[in-house]
């Protein structure tokens, strides 16, 4: 998952949906992006579902799970 602290696009707060990390500025979990990209919806579609998430945010919330990635052993 997504360590939102290192991550601009994002916010956690324990009183907006059960503390989950979610898009900043909405009550959508990044949990719900990671669920539908791989259930094969574009970033796009994902967009268009979620109309309080930007491309810049969605763009962002990748590159933190790349950088993420990269530097776990």
């Amino acid at each position: 998952m997504i360590n939102g602290s290192n991550c601009p696009a994002v916010e956690r707060d324990p009183e907006r949906v059960s503390g989950a990390w979610v898009f900043r500025g909405t009550r959508v979990p990044v949990a719900a992006l990671l669920e539908n990209l791989h259930d094969g919806v574009t970033v796009d579609q994902f967009i268009a579902l979620f109309p309080g998430v930007t491309a810049q945010q969605v763009r962002a919330v990748l590159d933190c799970l790349a950088h993420s990635h990269q530097r776990d052993p």
